[in-house]
């Protein structure tokens, strides 16, 4: 196998073509070099790897629906070559012994770097503070702290959490969802709901939350994130918190910045997730949002399920959908061909912001000589129809199944290795 790669006439961050030599794991520039394998990128885009904040690799427990292996193959094949997996796994990720094998898996498989986040409360349960200092300290050098897929609704323990992860700079990422104003909740609460005939989950139950949390993590001097802002009034709080100086920082998820929630109206549990699909008015918000800063990233939220959790009636159906394989698609479509970031942007809200929020050193690097080859190669003018048979996640829940998209990743490098290469896994 080639350890170099002669990338010629890329477009570094939509600039003027240039070449790219990655050879020991580092980028050199402009730099011809025998027997690297050379690869003509004209029209070519060339990102950092892309780093998620937000994935399920549902390793352990739940191999059914993915493996850390089969997520990061579909993280390598996005674009990604970092992820920080949730917690919400089978035992949970709550003590270094759990979090240390995820971490470990994710090396042994070697399509993408994978940083474990670590429960804030022992067994998601919501009672007790999970080991943190003790997951921050293990060799998976955890920074990330979430129950995600719960809400940490305690505001004495929320506290706790905050105070403690100032120690060591860690960061609790908040799933705001306030459980009573919730139960049964099965689509965005509106006019559409009420026809439908389901239980509806109010923007006040997200915002709640926020509102809550931004004041908590004001007044203990930590640093705060909210998960998968999906609503108008969140964007609108986190603005505000901004503003007066609150450290916090907040990520939205690709399918809230296309899909609304229009589409419930077929009752296909594909588009069934948590949060729910909101209004167009709120796509529109959170688009603006992303532009602006005040949300600071994307994170694709990629909830892996086996078939038979989602091919089912609506409410039966579990929440959640594919991210990973589709993300920096749906951001072109979304924000760069509607002019509201450019490829520098989507370079800061999807490699240099997530590194900086986790605390990841190696990734989110700029393309620069020295700088560790961690890249991505993406044609923009290329159009691809999305066939969930092709996916390399084990699971099949996308929602944009048959959907053309815009854009394809043509090579993934992670060191200087490729894990991608021509739009195939390596």
């Amino acid at each position: 196998m080639s350890t170099s790669y002669l990338i010629k006439n890329v477009s570094v961050l939509g600039g003027e073509p240039t070449d790219l030599l990655l050879k020991d794991g580092v980028v050199h520039e402009g730099a011809d070099e025998a027997g690297a394998e050379v690869i003509d990128a004209t029209g070519l885009i060339a990102l950092p790897g892309l780093v998620d904040l937000h994935t399920h690799l549902r390793e352990p427990g739940r191999e059914d629906a993915e493996t850390v292996e089969s997520g990061t193959r579909a993280a390598a094949m996005g674009g990604f070559t970092a992820v920080h997996a949730m917690a919400n796994t089978e035992p949970v990720a709550d003590t270094a012994g759990v979090v240390e094998q995820v971490w470990r898996l994710g090396r042994e498989a070697g399509y993408c770097d994978v940083y474990p986040v670590g429960a804030v409360t022992v067994g998601l349960g919501g009672q007790q503070l999970a080991e943190l200092g003790a997951m921050a300290d293990s060799a998976a050098r955890v920074r990330v702290f979430s129950d995600d897929g719960k809400c940490v609704s305690d505001a004495v323990l929320m506290r706790r959490a905050l105070e403690y992860v100032k120690a060591f700079d860690g960061v609790v990422a908040q799933h705001a969802q306030e459980p009573r104003l919730t139960e049964g909740a099965q689509m965005n609460e509106g006019p559409l709901s009420g026809r439908l005939g389901l239980a509806g989950w109010p923007a006040v139950a997200e915002e709640a939350i926020i509102a809550r949390d931004v004041l908590l993590a004001d007044h203990v001097g930590s640093r705060l994130h909210v998960c998968h802002v999906s609503t108008a009034g969140s964007v609108e709080l986190i603005r505000w918190a901004k503003g007066k100086g609150v450290d916090v920082t907040a990520e939205a998820c690709p399918h809230h910045l296309l899909l609304t929630d229009d589409l419930a109206a077929t009752y296909d549990p594909v588009y069934k997730v948590n949060p729910p699909l909101r209004s167009a008015a709120d796509a529109e918000a959170l688009r603006a949002g992303l532009a602006d800063g005040t949300i600071d990233i994307v994170a694709t939220d990629h909830a892996p399920h086996p078939h038979e959790d989602k091919d089912c009636e609506w409410a039966a159906a579990a929440f959640g959908m594919l991210g990973l394989e589709t993300a920096l698609s749906i951001v072109q479509q979304t924000m760069v061909d509607r002019g509201l970031l450019d490829w520098a942007g989507v370079a800061d809200r999807m490699s240099h912001a997530p590194a900086r929020i986790g605390r990841v050193a190696d990734h989110g690097r700029p393309i620069a000589a020295g700088e560790p080859a961690n890249i991505v190669l993406y044609d923009p003018a290329a159009t691809r129809v999305v066939d969930p048979a092709e996916s390399q996640s084990l699971s099949r829940n996308t929602p944009y199944r048959g959907m053309e998209l815009p854009g394809r990743v043509v090579a993934t490098f992670l060191r200087g290795r490729a894990t991608v290469l021509d739009g195939k896994l390596q």
